[in-house]
């Protein structure tokens, strides 16, 4: 059967040990180290953004960008819907309510058609949004051409959850820069990893001397511990950030990899009648964080049984992420589909799989992936490529 395949083993540099033995040498583990601030620089560099805070995650990255647009108790933030769920419990942290966004065919990301319709009811009902988190999935920015235009139209601020695209561009200009504010994950199988991190970035530097203040536990300037306001125990380690900044010189590497592998995989499915690769759009360039696909109703074979069956061959697979408008948690939300009678996140989660794509992944290995693969649909792949 041969060993476990993983589906996004964490992708290292080889030199995190060097960095944080020389950062520990010369700075000991202290908060607001000098790599903190040189780690928050390097990466607003690649997100084409004056400048980030490093947090202790992506989920912290949002919750804080949320805070610094103002949402509070009764209102409404939009969402993608294929997604996480670490994309919209910040905003239920702070007692709003969030509405759910379909994606569209093209990129998989938020459909440009639903958010207008939505836009449109919401200003007709008198509540427009405090904002939009629009996520870029699985390495692919979301269409933003349209997305900005009509954010800037009902004059509603972006929030961009690029906590899978470092790296990725849209129209030439990097994944992050998109909105008023964008959050990063440095989790363990990100395009760089921390062991657990993330980034706020954005152009606006007071708001993110506030967040480094929210970040902080709030603490005042004063000769003793006084706290004005609620803060949150947010900070990024420099312990982290000395791993993250050994992996940073990487990134095109780490990138290519990935890409090469959705390119394999794409070639050996190229003739499999009922295998569509998720598209990458005309205007964007995408990392391809995780390998997605879609199995076609039409084989009998959903998207659930290629992940058991594969698992039962020691590949870890999965099924894309179940959209949030299903999720029992957000039951009571708003949901606007693609269109009134085309749901296109409901139909990914029953047809699409990630396959493994880690950036070490062996070609022997990805080799096996794709013989499983045509196995368990063999009455249709008599012309599987290899």
């Amino acid at each position: 059967m041969g060993m476990p395949i993983y589906l996004s083993s964490p992708s290292l540099s080889g030199y995190e040990m060097q960095w944080i033995g020389q950062m520990m040498h010369s700075q000991g583990i202290l908060p607001f180290s000098e790599t903190v601030r040189l780690f928050e620089q390097e990466i607003a560099h690649l997100t084409g953004t004056r400048a980030g805070v490093a947090v202790n995650s992506g989920t912290a990255a949002i919750h804080l960008a949320l805070r610094l647009i103002g949402v509070t108790p009764g209102d409404e933030v939009f969402c993608s819907s294929l997604t996480f769920v670490a994309s919209a419990n910040p905003i239920r942290y702070l007692g709003a309510t969030p509405v759910f966004i379909d994606s569209e065919p093209a990129t998989w990301n938020m459909s440009p058609i639903a958010l207008e319709r939505a836009l449109l009811e919401a200003e007709a009902e008198g509540r427009l949004p405090k904002a939009v988190i629009v996520v870029n999935l699985y390495g692919q920015s979301a269409d933003y051409e349209p997305i900005v235009k009509l954010c800037s139209q009902y004059g509603v601020p972006i929030i961009e959850d690029a906590a899978e695209s470092l790296g990725a561009t849209y129209l030439n200009a990097p994944s992050g820069s998109f909105g008023q504010f964008a959050a990063l994950s440095f989790n363990c199988n990100k395009m760089i990893t921390t062991a657990g991190g993330g980034m706020l970035v954005s152009d606006d530097i007071e708001a993110l001397q506030k967040a480094r203040f929210y970040a902080s536990q709030a603490k005042d300037r004063a000769p003793h511990y006084q706290h004005s306001e609620m803060g949150y125990n947010y900070q990024m380690s420099s312990l982290a950030a000395a791993m993250g900044r050994s992996q940073v010189p990487f990134l095109q590497q780490f990138i290519q990899k990935r890409r090469a592998i959705y390119h394999r995989y794409q070639q050996a499915f190229d003739s499999a009648a009922g295998i569509s690769m998720m598209p990458e759009h005309a205007k964007g360039w995408s990392t391809h964080w995780l390998t997605a696909l879609t199995i076609d109703a039409n084989t009998g074979i959903t998207a659930a049984d290629v992940v058991k069956q594969l698992s039962e061959q020691q590949i870890e697979s999965r099924v894309v992420w179940k959209p949030l408008h299903l999720q029992p948690l957000f039951a009571d939300c708003r949901y606007y589909p693609h269109q009134e009678d085309e749901s296109v996140s409901e139909r990914l989660f029953v047809e699409g799989v990630c396959l493994p794509s880690g950036a070490d992944l062996l070609e022997a290995d990805q080799q096996r992936v794709i013989e499983a693969v045509a196995h368990i649909l063999q009455g249709n792949y008599a012309e599987l490529k290899s």
